[in-house]
């Protein structure tokens, strides 16, 4: 590779810890170009699964300000650079993996954290950002549901307690004394009388 080329790759690569949600190292030793292009269309097209020479991904993550991932990048090193979901981008490896042994999952890194290999196949093991959105959504559905029971709900209840209240008060009344109740009536009833007579007399 010309040293122009070798500097172009390094910036390339760079360019790509910097910009990438994520990236998981690998070893890829066996496998063949039909099971890596498999491997890159079950990544997606948010994932670039990049090989490269160990040295100028070395220096390509020196120059990114990476710190932490050295001790992978030997054998044969390809790096998937994660720009969707990190969580998606490992189930595919893990899944890949599993059913091609040969690609071996060494580490990662995460929010600019180095990840291990157990720690990648823990974040396969997450759900994605849309399930626990999903999951949000239903979480929030049946809250709004139980709230809006309760609110219709209340209406009833009010109903209820005036009802119950108007009922009370007319027990209320019905417990006074028949004479306290036509009292005011007879005085108002002589008071009219008076008022009559006053007015003739005028």
């Amino acid at each position: 590779m010309a040293k122009t080329d070798k500097v172009e790759t390094v910036a390339e690569i760079s360019e790509k810890f910097r910009t990438a949600n994520a990236a998981v190292v690998t070893e890829y030793r066996g496998l063949t170009m039909a099971q890596l292009t498999e491997l890159r269309r079950s990544l997606g097209s948010d994932t670039a699964y990049t090989v490269a020479k160990n040295t100028l991904v070395k220096r390509a993550a020196a120059d990114a300000g990476v710190q932490g991932l050295d001790e992978l990048f030997v054998g044969p090193t390809a790096v998937a650079f994660v720009n969707g979901e990190p969580v998606d981008a490992a189930k595919a490896l893990r899944d890949f993996a599993k059913a091609h042994p040969l690609l071996v999952i060494k580490g990662g890194l995460l929010d600019g954290r180095p990840l291990e290999a157990a720690e990648v196949t823990k974040l396969a093991d997450l759900d994605s950002r849309e399930v626990l959105l999903g999951k949000l959504a239903g979480a929030m559905k049946g809250t709004l549901t139980k709230a809006a029971v309760v609110l219709n709900a209340l209406p009833t209840k009010t109903a209820q307690l005036l009802a119950a209240l108007q009922e009370k008060q007319g027990a209320a009344a019905g417990d006074a004394p028949a004479g306290d109740s036509e009292a005011p009536v007879a005085v108002d009833a002589e008071a009219a009388a008076e008022t009559e007579t006053e007015t003739a007399s005028a």
